[in-house]
């Protein structure tokens, strides 16, 4: 199924001003990554995002937010958004604020050729 398109559109605008973002088809939707790490995206008409742990709990009890259970057990750190939590323009940039500031605390991720190096 189709990705939300115009929810895309919201998040690139949400984007428009910060450095180091592409989007990558992930999910079965989109994905837009910050310094190649994934923040948030878009998998049918929901938002999803990665948080930190401390702020998984607290998102969960937020209205419209649940786990994300892609692969059918829920996955540690990353939520999905239903429409209604993330209409209002504020909300949306309150969720991608949230991601991407876990995405930049992130380590950097290694290059293909330093992956290759440690495998050896």
């Amino acid at each position: 199924m189709p990705y939300n398109e115009a929810l895309a559109d919201r998040i690139r605008i949400a984007f428009a001003q910060r450095q180091g973002v592409t989007e990558r088809k992930m999910f079965g939707g989109i994905a837009f990554m910050v310094d190649g790490k994934m923040a948030v995206g878009v998998q049918k008409d929901d938002l999803m995002l990665r948080v930190s742990g401390e702020e998984f709990e607290r998102a969960l009890a937020r209205p419209h937010v649940r786990p994300m259970d892609f692969t059918g057990r829920p996955m540690v750190g990353f939520l999905y958004v239903a429409p209604g939590g993330c209409q209002a323009d504020a909300d949306l940039r309150m969720w991608v604020d949230m991601a991407v500031s876990y995405a930049q605390a992130l380590p950097a991720k290694k290059t293909t050729k330093e992956r290759k190096a440690q495998a050896s």
